[in-house]
C-alpha cells in the first residue's frame, strides 16, 4: 500500500494562524469602538484603590462599592478604620460579601501601610520605577498583581495592567496568552505586549467585551466584532 505524507485531520474545526490574530492595538480600535470607553482619570488616593479592590475580591462592582460607603460612613478616617473592633469592620463592609475574612485582611493591610508610611500618603509610588512600585505593593499583605496594579493605573495613572477573570478569558480566547497561564504570570505577558498609552483602554476594552459579549459561558460569536480572526472559532469555550 502507497505511503502518503498526508496526516490525518485531528479535529474538522477551522483554526487561523498565529500570525493571523488580532494585535493588541487592533482589539483596542475594535472595541473602543464598539462599546466605548470613559476617559482614565487618575484617582490620586491610592490607599482610597488599595482598599476598595481588597473590598471588590469576589464580588460585583456593585457590592464593593456598597461595602466601600458604608464602611467610610461607619469609619471616615483610615485611622479609624484601624483602630475600630474587627466586628465593626465586619458589619461595615457585609454588602461586599465575605466580610469576615476581608474585615481581617482590611486591618492586616492597612496596619501594614501605617507602619511603613505613617501619614498615608502614597503619591512616592508615582516616581518609583514601575517595577519598583509593583514589588511595593504585592509585599503588602494580601496584595497581588491584580491589586498593585489596580492601584497604580487608576489611582496614578500608570501603566500597570491588572487581569481580572475578563481580561484573562477573554485574552486567552484570542491567543494573545497562552491557555494554561497562570493569571499572575498573564500580568506581565500582556503587559509586555501593550504600548503605555494602551494600557488603559486595553484593561477597560477586554471587560466590558467579556461582559457584554465573551462570556465565560455562551458567548455571544454571531455578535462579536472580533470573529473574523478568532482562534477560538468552532472550538468549545475556555
Amino acid at each position: 500500500m502507497a505511503k502518503t505524507d498526508a496526516k490525518p485531520a485531528t479535529s474538522r474545526r477551522k483554526r487561523v494562524r498565529k500570525a493571523e490574530y488580532w494585535t493588541p492595538s487592533e482589539l483596542v480600535a475594535i472595541l473602543g469602538e464598539r462599546y466605548g470607553r470613559p476617559p482614565q482619570q487618575a484617582s490620586h488616593a491610592p490607599v482610597f484603590e488599595l482598599v476598595l479592590t481588597l473590598l471588590s475580591q469576589h464580588t460585583s462592582d456593585h457590592n464593593s462599592g456598597q461595602a466601600m460607603h458604608r464602611l467610610i460612613e461607619a469609619y471616615p478616617t483610615w485611622d479609624e478604620i484601624l483602630a475600630a473592633p474587627t466586628s465593626g469592620v465586619e458589619d461595615a463592609i457585609r454588602p461586599g460579601g465575605l466580610a469576615p475574612t476581608k474585615s481581617k485582611r482590611l486591618q492586616a493591610l492597612l496596619a501594614e501601610v501605617k507602619e511603613r508610611v505613617p501619614d498615608w500618603e502614597l503619591e512616592f509610588l508615582a516616581k518609583m520605577p514601575l517595577e519598583d512600585a509593583k514589588q511595593w505593593l504585592t509585599s503588602l499583605p494580601g496584595v497581588g498583581p491584580k491589586t498593585a496594579a489596580c492601584v497604580l493605573l487608576f489611582a496614578l495613572e500608570r501603566p500597570a495592567l491588572p487581569v481580572d477573570t475578563h481580561v484573562e478569558r477573554v485574552a486567552k480566547r484570542l491567543g494573545l496568552v497562552p491557555a494554561k497561564m497562570a493569571a499572575a504570570k498573564a500580568h506581565d505577558a500582556l503587559e509586555a505586549q501593550l504600548e503605555p498609552d494602551e494600557v488603559y483602554a486595553f484593561h477597560v476594552d477586554l471587560i466590558q467585551h467579556g461582559r457584554r459579549t465573551c462570556h465565560a459561558r455562551g458567548p455571544k460569536c454571531e455578535e462579536c466584532p472580533l470573529l473574523e480572526r478568532c482562534p477560538r472559532v468552532g472550538l468549545p469555550p475556555l
